[in-house]
């Protein structure tokens, strides 16, 4: 088993502390597994087996009519004295009512409490009112580069053709694992989408016109890195003949967004200093999702830069914007605390002074600035900006 560090060492911080650890991602970018690294962990580190129960909810045994009381008693059976007891649940959202049985076996034993889950029913309402100020989201994403290359130790390839590859390929785990060629690992990433779309999205909220949803996603996987509307998305189907209301836009892109298949960044103001409601991007949870809906493309990879990017910047703990500087966009305002940078993103520099550049040095502040670009020969520094290849801005988290 490959260990995820940067997962391990926040469960190792949280260990302990009364909180329900919640790990929310796409289905298969590596929760279960981080679970099982997590008891490992534990078990190393003294806590006797009898002592960690681990419950996947995914198992034909949990299937049709389990609820919250069978969930909550089928744990507290298994708790025999009055010793901490680790609770591992995998896929929780599969049990209605899951978070009463958590809230319930958080307040009336001594447990530490680790919860996953891939859908909307994780992130409901209902956590805020059974466990208010009592759990901690921890987002878990598809690989990262620097993960990508731990996957890939015993691969003889260099660096730069890994990095080639992950922009090809993606980063879910299965596909980084295996040595597949583009068309095996569209297909497996296929595979994931498809279960995404049908028992998350389709099913769970009784779609009926699934071409329609569909021809949405498409729009959403062709315009990813690009500012659009709802009324932008129900323009562009009347064009082609087809009528679907704003609201139900609207609604198509929160499940998207719930089940962890795409992201909305917001855009901000820097001039007013206010996150801006209209004109958003949505960024997919994975590179590969588009390739397996569109087909690769070399000249995609531009687009699918700025996706890459953004979740590098997710996984440091930024919150991440779109910058809008007057009639000037900048591609990442990420703020964590009270750290801020600006990040452009392309593929190629041009030889003379760009847009890019131009964008950053508008900006009258002294937080750091970077171009992220893929030209071997653009790195330097023009005017405090700093020019960095893709590779060593993913590999340096200093940046």
């Amino acid at each position: 088993m490959i260990i995820r560090t940067q997962y391990m060492d926040t469960l190792k911080t949280y260990r302990d502390v009364p909180l329900v650890k919640v790990l929310a991602g796409i289905r298969r970018c590596g929760k279960s597994t981080i679970l099982d690294m997590l008891q490992e962990d534990l078990l190393k580190s003294g806590i006797a087996a009898d002592h960690i129960i681990s419950m996947r909810y995914t198992s034909e045994d949990f299937a049709d009519g389990m609820t919250d009381k069978d969930m909550y008693k089928g744990i507290k059976e298994q708790m025999l004295d009055a010793g901490r007891y680790y609770l591992l649940l995998d896929e929780v959202q599969e049990i209605d009512g899951w978070e009463k049985a958590v809230n319930s076996l958080l307040e009336n034993f001594n447990t530490d409490i680790y919860v996953t889950g891939s859908n909307s029913k994780l992130m409901s309402s209902e956590i805020s009112t059974y466990l208010t100020g009592r759990y901690l989201s921890i987002p878990v994403y598809p690989l990262s580069f620097s993960e990508y290359l731990e996957f890939k130790k015993a691969d003889p390839r260099s660096a730069k053709e890994l990095l080639n590859e992950y922009l090809r390929l993606g980063g879910f785990p299965i596909v980084a694992l295996g040595n597949f060629d583009d068309r095996s690992a569209y297909q497996i990433v296929e595979g994931i989408y498809n279960s995404v779309i049908t028992n998350d999205i389709t099913k769970r909220h009784n779609i009926t016109n699934y071409d329609l949803f569909n021809r949405v996603v498409k729009y959403i996987v062709e315009n990813v890195g690009k500012t659009f509307s709802a009324n932008a998305i129900v323009k562009f189907l009347k064009s082609e003949g087809r009528s679907l209301s704003v609201e139900a836009v609207y609604n198509y892109l929160n499940w998207l967004e719930k089940a962890f298949v795409i992201y909305r960044c917001q855009r901000y103001d820097l001039q007013g200093k206010a996150v801006l409601k209209t004109q958003e991007k949505f960024y997919l949870a994975d590179a590969s999702l588009k390739y397996c809906i569109m087909g690769f493309n070399p000249k995609s990879i531009a687009a699918m830069l700025e996706n890459v990017v953004y979740f590098e910047l997710r996984r440091r703990g930024y919150e991440v914007y779109i910058g809008k500087n007057e009639m000037r966009e900048i591609d990442f305002v990420a703020v964590r605390r009270d750290e801020r940078i600006y990040v452009q993103v392309c593929r190629m520099l041009p030889e003379e002074s760009d847009r890019e550049v131009a964008n950053l040095l508008e900006i009258k502040d002294h937080y750091p600035k970077y171009v992220v670009t893929l030209d071997e020969l653009a790195a330097g520094n023009i005017n405090g900006v700093k020019i960095i290849h893709l590779s060593d801005f993913l590999l340096n988290s200093g940046y």
